[in-house]
């Protein structure tokens, strides 16, 4: 079970790596992963996630108790990680943000195919939308508890994303992976390049005997 310590460090890790690679700007977007038990640790309100401080960094549980705040508030966005972390006792990491390409995607009514390549099919392999909702309210949480256990990957119309996986190292992955797919369907239509899919039965094949990661069980 990792420390609240060492949870502290990779969320502020991975708050600079999004930054870095362009899956986070301004001060859009909030991140958690659990600590012990039922609590987790999440950004405070209005943090810019490229500088986290330990203040930055706020520790809940599933009850709405909030610790250690020192005067912050948890993100605003709160409903939406606690309602995966109830719906989903094995994600261990949820990150919200707002990339270019993927919230043009989740602008627009695009599907994202995930049979393009390996990364795809495994991160890819279940992308669910979730209907406009005012950023940070219940009814927003509400919707993300009804696809939670749906898919990894949440399209937050006119609004963003939210990516989570069993650890915070799976989530970044997902999250850049999803923006490199959107990335490329955005230019191939735009350079009216098309791109050939892998058959259904190899992508099948591939999730289920590649040993490329652990299958997912989807109820």
């Amino acid at each position: 079970m990792p420390t609240a310590a060492s949870v502290r460090a990779e969320l502020q890790h991975t708050g600079k790596y999004m930054m870095q690679y362009g899956l986070a700007w301004g001060n859009a977007g909030n991140i958690s992963a659990r600590t012990e038990g039922d609590r987790y640790m999440i950004t405070a309100s209005g943090t810019f996630l490229g500088e986290l401080d330990d203040a930055d960094l706020i520790e809940c549980d599933l009850a709405g108790g909030v610790y250690g705040a020192e005067g912050r508030k948890p993100s605003k966005e709160t409903p939406m990680h606690r309602a995966v972390y109830e719906n989903r006792p094995e994600i261990g990491a949820v990150l919200h943000a707002s990339p270019f390409y993927s919230t043009l995607v989740a602008c627009s009514s695009i599907d994202i195919p995930s049979n393009w390549f390996v990364e795809t099919m495994y991160y890819l392999e279940r992308v669910e939308r979730v209907p406009y909702f005012h950023p940070g309210t219940e009814a927003l949480g509400e919707g993300v508890r009804e696809k939670a256990k749906a898919a990894n990957i949440l399209l937050l119309e006119n609004h963003g994303v939210l990516v989570y996986d069993t650890t915070i190292r799976e989530a970044r992955m997902a999250l850049q992976t999803l923006e490199m797919a959107c990335k490329m369907l955005v230019v191939s239509r735009g350079s009216d390049i098309g791109l050939n899919g892998i058959p259904r039965d190899v992508e099948k094949d591939f999730l289920e005997r590649a040993g490329y990661k652990p299958r997912r069980q989807w109820e």
